[in-house]
Formats: C-alpha cells, sequence, structure tokens
C-alpha cells in the first residue's frame, strides 16, 4: 500500500499582509474571519475540500500565481461574476465559454472561479 494519500489537504497563497489577505478573503468568499493567525503568518480560510492557508512568510512578488493553479467553485458563473464586480476585484477576463472567469487578489495572485 502507497503511503501517500490521493487528497489533496491545502493549497497554500502566498499573501504580504495576513491581516489584510484574511479580511479580503474572507469578504469576498463570504466566510467568517474569525479564525486565529497561526504562528503570525497562516491563516486557514473556512472552506469546504480541500483547505486554503493564506501565508505571508512565503510571500515575495516573484511568488506570486502568474497563472491560476486551482479553481473556486460556482453554481452560477454570471452571478459569482457579478459578485466579484460588486466587490471591486480586479477581474482579468471575462466570463469565458460560458463556465469560467480569472481575476487577482491584491498581491496579484491569478486565480479563476469555474462552473462546475
Amino acid at each position: 500500500m502507497n503511503p501517500i494519500l490521493n487528497q489533496v489537504g491545502a493549497l497554500f497563497i502566498p499573501v504580504s499582509d495576513i491581516e489584510k489577505a484574511k479580511d479580503w478573503y474572507c469578504d469576498v468568499l463570504g466566510v467568517p474571519a474569525d479564525g486565529e493567525i497561526l504562528f503570525g503568518h497562516l491563516y486557514i480560510l473556512p472552506m469546504e475540500g480541500a483547505n486554503i492557508v493564506l501565508d505571508s512568510k512565503i510571500y515575495s512578488e516573484e511568488n506570486t500565481f502568474k497563472v491560476p493553479p486551482f479553481h473556486l467553485n460556482t453554481n452560477d458563473i454570471e452571478q459569482a461574476y457579478e459578485h466579484m464586480k460588486e466587490k471591486n476585484v480586479e477581474l482579468t477576463t471575462e466570463v469565458e465559454n460560458g463556465h469560467w472567469f480569472n481575476f487577482k487578489d491584491p498581491d496579484g495572485n491569478h486565480l479563476m472561479i469555474c462552473k462546475c
């Protein structure tokens, strides 16, 4: 038996300011921002499925994602796009093929939302 599970435990996003990133991500995702910042540089977003960990210790401009490393799911891509516009999130694409769009977080990480 292989001791490595075929599961993703966590995805790390490099952020410059852990407090600001925590507030921004929680606001955009509509999740509570009442968790604890761990070790002064980590914040685990309360997600379903794989965890997203914001980490200010690994941040540098060179470490930001130039292409989306994963996508967040939605059931309504148009509503998700409008939500991001209302939050003044920097959108880097329109809704493409009726299924996905890209955006940037305040640190310049490129991320994606996809209708699955």
